[in-house]
């Protein structure tokens, strides 16, 4: 088998700005195939020490925080809208029975950034925005990286004017999630997760319903599971507020340093262009081993296909909730195979072979699908990308690794490439 183009394959990843270093490894050799990449904004990731940092504007993140041999890091567009994500000691947060002591300990990024929320009052203690924030959509992700002082237990809520809102409890000192609990109307939490970033610093995330256009959000001690109520002189530590808009998961951290609206951090793009010699153009394989981060929407996650005359494309895609491959050559369709639902945060392996009368979709080392009347000869493929058409159907994904083949593998060689 010619494995004509690998990016990411056992942790080697070359970046730059706006490229992307792949590789041809077919008989041995190894010839750079760059891949152009887009993002017109900065952007932080995990590095290979465990700590968020920023990278500039049009350079490809690769990130390491769910694999030690890093990962692409793909997102949609999305803006933290709050002003300070840091500095709590600033008016645009009031702080209600509840004081801020400045950079006390070392934040997830390695500096000395990270803030001390004090209780000074028994009654319900908190860091909120002192004005409302404009929201679209009926799904608002807020989330707070939290580390223990000396009190265990930390909640995120979002409220409107009228006192509506729902709030949600975690435990931060076993990084578990504790109970939600709804006041008013208009408000309710619809999903909540917390992340493990190592030194005792979670990232504490909640996705809420929410019916209304002008919110608060907050961020509190409280005594324990359930409780509003606190203990004076008990801490936690708080670092990296962010509220995004219309919005059914958390993206990467987006850093706001007083910027009035908030922060946004534009799209990533990946593609390839002018590359037939690499694309198996009657018979091939693609693999991608990815962790999905968003269930929402069609994603295209890898594709080949023809950038002019007749339409030519195949592609591995996430689309209602399933795992499925694609294929039209000659302006028709060859194949649209479903596989099986997927998790997000969850691993997989996943290559669709193609070839004449004998297409086949392998998920986790397991035969999820084929097709056996298809063929490929009228479509010139000639461009590759982590989208449609290099710009469509963005997925959210982290890439681990993804492969090119010219050849169609055989059954037992699509099991071991997929194998988890």
């Amino acid at each position: 088998m010619a494995n004509t183009l690998n990016l990411g394959t056992d942790g080697n990843w070359a970046t730059k700005e706006d490229s992307l270093l792949a590789y041809n490894s077919e008989n041995g050799n190894f010839k750079p195939l760059p891949f152009d990449f887009t993002r017109a904004s900065s952007a932080t990731r995990v590095n290979k020490a465990g700590l968020i940092e920023t990278v500039g504007s049009g350079k490809p993140r690769i990130d390491y925080k769910d694999d030690s041999k890093g990962a692409l890091k793909l997102e949609p567009t999305r803006s933290n809208l709050l002003t300070y994500s840091e500095d709590f000691s600033q008016s645009y947060w009031s702080k209600v029975r509840a004081s801020i002591l400045s950079n006390q300990t070392i934040s997830p990024n390695g500096t000395l950034t990270a803030d001390l929320l004090t209780v000074t009052d028994t009654a319900e203690n908190y860091v909120q925005t002192n004005a409302p924030i404009t929201v679209s959509g009926t799904k608002q992700t807020v989330s707070c990286f939290v580390k223990k002082g000396t009190n265990d237990f930390a909640h995120i809520l979002l409220w409107d004017t009228s006192s509506n809102g729902s709030r949600q409890w975690f435990d931060v000192s076993n990084g578990t999630i504790g109970s939600s609990t709804i006041f008013g109307s208009g408000i309710s939490v619809d999903s909540a997760s917390i992340e493990n970033y190592g030194n005792g610093w979670f990232r504490c995330i909640v996705v809420f319903n929410c019916s209304f256009t002008s919110v608060r959000t907050r961020v509190s001690a409280s005594n324990g599971d359930g409780q509003t109520n606190g203990t004076i002189g008990k801490t936690i530590f708080i670092w990296g507020f962010q509220a995004e808009s219309n919005s059914t998961y958390a993206t990467s951290y987006i850093t706001t340093q007083g910027q009035s609206g908030g922060v946004t951090r534009v799209a990533d793009n990946a593609y390839q262009q002018s590359v037939t010699q690499v694309i198996g153009q009657s018979e091939g394989t693609m693999f991608i081993e990815f962790i999905p981060k968003d269930s929402s929407a069609l994603q295209i996650l890898y594709q080949a296909k023809s950038s002019s005359g007749v339409v030519g494309q195949i592609d591995i895609r996430l689309q209602s909730g399933l795992i499925r491959a694609l294929a039209n050559d000659g302006g028709g369709s060859q194949f649209f195979i479903n596989g099986g639902s997927y998790a997000v945060g969850t691993k997989y392996k996943v290559a669709i072979r193609y070839k004449l009368n004998d297409s086949k979709l392998y998920i986790n080392g397991t035969d999820s699908g084929s097709d056996t009347s298809c063929s490929f000869t009228g479509s010139s493929l000639d461009q590759v990308s982590f989208a449609d058409s290099l710009s469509s159907f963005l997925p959210s994904v982290d890439i681990i690794d993804s492969r090119l083949y010219n050849t169609a593998l055989t059954d037992s060689e699509l099991a071991a490439l997929t194998k988890i």
